[in-house]
């Protein structure tokens, strides 16, 4: 078992320099059949999304151990004994101690807090890692000008996308997001990063809600991320990811301003690469005709076989103006 952690852990070398925070591994493509295993700086989380590995339970947390010398283990079983997906899934510390399973990791210029036991997921979703740091990348190859570039961070969770625009020197970077403690902690995010806080850059609300708001005010933005669930619940109003993204994506590309960017992603596992790329770039097209496709991918080098399975999928692009 520690010979197959540590081939996996090789197989992401070249990481290695850009951050302490990445999967080490992604299931069967491994050699672990429905298991994962998240590095998180000092801590490291192993998540059960199948049976298979259960019975050598131990066996697992004892090798990560001698393999790693973490801090911290934290395991989840996001599967039933009975086979049935689990939201909120039974958290343990299965070594070091619950203080232990909160700190702070790098990724490229940015830092970021986690804690692996306060939900499901610890506060940054490592596969979206390599489109952070290209938004970090074209926001600093902008040209000056007086007011300076403008980001939008529909669905925004912790604000890891802004806090990269912003080193990147966007000038705002508004994040918009139905919960108010999830954009807490993007402030507590944008104070570990040096960045103050802007007029503008926090809303509490729904993402669509937000996207019209700004077109009635005449607001503009160089850069768009929209990055949704596949479901979400706000004050009655449902969004589901099949029905209602292609539209806000339409209604997105009327407040990008021109030479802009907007890239679009989803982990709903029947989206397809190819299709999903193309309906992107035809409903930024219905309002600028010069619309491209930049990119179309899937997840990074660490979530190796990824598309193989439900729990390890991504269809991600970028389209530019």
């Amino acid at each position: 078992m520690r010979h197959l952690l540590e081939k996996a852990f090789e197989k992401r070398s070249s990481l290695f320099d850009v951050t302490d925070a990445f999967r080490i591994v992604n299931g069967a493509a491994d050699g672990f059949p429905g298991l994962t295993l998240d590095r998180f700086g000092d801590c490291y989380q192993i998540q059960y999304f199948g049976l298979e590995m259960l019975p050598r339970r131990r066996e697992l947390v004892d090798a990560v151990v001698e393999t790693f010398n973490p801090v911290c283990v934290v395991v989840k079983e996001r599967l039933s004994r009975s086979g049935k997906s689990l939201e909120n899934a039974p958290m343990e510390v299965a070594y070091g101690s619950r203080e232990d399973a909160a700190g702070t990791v790098r990724e490229g210029n940015a830092k970021f807090h986690v804690d692996l036991l306060d939900t499901v997921n610890p506060g940054l979703f490592l596969d979206m890692r390599h489109v952070r740091l290209e938004v970090e990348e074209r926001f600093r190859a902008m040209p000056a000008t007086s007011e300076g570039p403008r980001f939008l961070n529909l669905f925004s969770y912790t604000c890891s996308f802004s806090v990269h625009a912003r080193l990147g020197g966007a000038a705002i970077a508004t994040n918009a997001d139905i919960s108010g403690k999830i954009l807490d902690k993007g402030r507590e995010n944008y104070a570990l990063n040096g960045l103050d806080l802007r007029p503008g850059e926090f809303f509490r609300g729904n993402a669509v809600e937000y996207v019209r708001w700004a077109a009635k005010k005449g607001l503009k933005f160089d850069g768009i991320v929209l990055d949704p669930p596949s479901f979400a619940r706000f004050k009655g109003l449902n969004f589901n990811v099949r029905e209602h993204l292609m539209p806000l994506v339409a209604e997105c590309a009327q407040i990008l301003n021109p030479h802009g960017f907007i890239m679009v992603s989803s982990n709903y596992s029947e989206f397809a690469l190819d299709f999903f790329a193309r309906d992107v770039l035809d409903a930024v097209k219905s309002v600028h005709k010069e619309a491209r496709i930049a990119w179309k991918r899937g997840q990074d080098i660490d979530f190796a076989g990824s598309g193989a399975t439900k729990d390890s999928c991504l269809v991600a692009t970028l389209v530019e103006l």
